[in-house]
């Protein structure tokens, strides 16, 4: 069959856009998201090896793979204790899990991570499993990641699955504050942080050993990496600037809470994000951005219309900052803290910050619960083809049954000719309305696949109807075939 190249009018691409919508809820330090809960499989307590129910696995491996502890090595004969006992970060345990690894070869390539001295260490045809290094760790979580134990040396071995979830982090104090102990050899001399460290007391420094060959050093790193973002957004809003008229987040208690790119994609549309805080079953206070200019404002509670917070949208960071009481309860909401009234700057606690009931020794802790929602942003690249059959073509089959059966194919055949038969009949299909007889012959086929090709008749692949088509010579019909990239 001749092959037909697309028309100018046959080939559309465009841009698929979506905005899924996502959603968690963090209760008694579990995070649970989509309102999906934690399922058992039969070789693990969670089928997707994740250390909770609000994470996702990223690549879906190892699903319900169970974790087996033995003393074979990937890679090379022998037992474990033996071999690592005389070169400790060489061989790989098996523990029947799925792991990223590399055979040394004269390429020369490693794992981004690995230090030089760390790969020098390997002979050519030795497995190195993803960060297996210097740092040595004591196994004690055998999900993510494992570690595997054996000799003096601890050889620390990452396994698939890799996961992700929100993340929260409380900045006390002043979110800009610096280290700017004498013992430390660590100083903010002569710098513009002095202003922004209440801690910094006497003038121009800290007395220290080199005091001034030291700058200061972040307590809260991740506040600092976003200084330059967030008086980037201040263009849509003032309450996005470091300092501005609002105040000065270097000064204030900060609550940041990460979302990983994986879900919100290429960024969290405006207008869309929800916190949403309950105390015993009750909504107490909801935040949206209901301006779509990343401004958190107060939709219900207290000190409604006040702005609590911002949104990167680009980067996945919600910052708060509202210290306002919610209502009058008192709570302990970070370990080793006062009691106080449940603030949106409290927002989240649990959410894998280490905030649990143990830790702030309260019984209360499990009264309040918090929802976060917003919808992302997907763009997908989508080819549309229009494969066309024209009357007159499309009319022969490869299929075997396209021609009558017990035919002889072969007409003649020598070391000098190969003639094929030239009277060869083809199978009438045509169905009658009566039976036993067959109806006049008709040239007609039928359609089950379409196959597409490259300007080098490669074969890029296969559209399968559900059901063939049925094609008579006199008929046209068009396919249309949607490839997403």
């Amino acid at each position: 069959m001749a092959l037909k190249k697309f028309g100018p009018n046959d080939l559309v691409i465009n841009t698929l856009k979506a905005q899924p919508s996502f959603e968690f809820l963090v209760y008694d330090s579990s995070v649970y998201y989509n309102n999906v809960p934690q399922m058992s499989g039969a070789n693990t307590d969670n089928i997707l090896g994740t250390t909770g129910s609000g994470y996702i696995s990223l690549y879906e491996m190892n699903i319900d793979r169970a974790f087996t502890n033995t003393d074979r090595i990937i890679g090379a004969l022998g037992s474990y204790a033996t071999k690592n006992a005389a070169e400790p970060n060489k061989f790989v345990l098996d523990t029947g899990q799925i792991y990223p690894f590399i055979i040394k070869d004269s390429s020369k390539q490693t794992f981004k991570t690995m230090l030089n001295n760390e790969f020098s260490a390997f002979g050519v045809g030795d497995v190195i499993s993803g960060s297996t290094g210097s740092a040595y760790i004591d196994y004690s979580d055998l999900l993510n990641p494992i570690y595997v134990a054996g000799g003096a040396g601890v050889a620390k071995q990452y396994q698939y699955p890799m996961s992700a979830s929100i993340t929260r982090e409380f900045m006390t104090g002043a979110a800009g504050a610096s280290s700017t102990g004498a013992g430390e050899r660590k100083t903010c001399c002569k710098t513009f942080e002095n202003t922004h460290d209440p801690s910094i007391t006497s003038s121009p420094c800290i007395s220290g050993p080199d005091s001034y060959s030291w700058s200061c050093t972040p307590y809260h790193r991740h506040f600092w990496s976003l200084k330059n973002r967030l008086n980037h957004y201040g263009t849509l809003s003032e309450h996005y600037k470091v300092s501005s008229s609002y105040g000065d987040k270097s000064l204030q208690k900060v609550n940041l809470i990460s979302i990983p790119e994986i879900f919100f994609g290429s960024g969290i549309k405006p207008g869309s994000v929800s916190l949403k805080w309950y105390f015993t079953g009750s909504l107490i206070g909801e935040l949206q951005d209901t301006k779509r200019n990343g401004e958190l404002i107060g939709v219900s509670g207290s000190n409604t219309s006040a702005v609590a917070g911002v949104v990167l949208y680009d980067e996945g960071f919600i910052l708060l900052t509202g210290s306002w009481a919610l209502n009058n309860e008192s709570l302990v909401m970070e370990p080793g803290a006062a009691a106080d009234n449940p603030k949106w700057i409290y927002f989240a606690a649990g959410a894998n910050d280490g905030v649990n009931q143990t830790t702030t020794d309260s019984n209360n802790f499990d009264k309040i619960a918090f929802n976060l929602s917003w919808e992302g942003t997907t763009e997908t690249q989508v080819i549309t083809m229009f494969a066309h059959a024209k009357k007159g073509e499309v009319n022969y089959s490869n299929n075997p049954t396209y021609l009558q059966f017990g035919q002889r194919q072969i007409q003649q055949t020598s070391s000098q000719i190969y003639e094929e038969n030239p009277n060869r009949q083809i199978a009438n299909t045509v169905s009658s309305s009566y039976a036993g007889y067959s109806a006049s012959f008709k040239r007609q086929v039928y359609i089950s696949r379409v196959g597409i090709y490259d300007d080098n008749k490669n074969l890029l692949g296969i559209a399968t109807l559900s059901n063939p088509i049925l094609k008579e010579e006199d008929e046209d019909y068009s396919f249309k075939i949607r490839l997403d990239i």
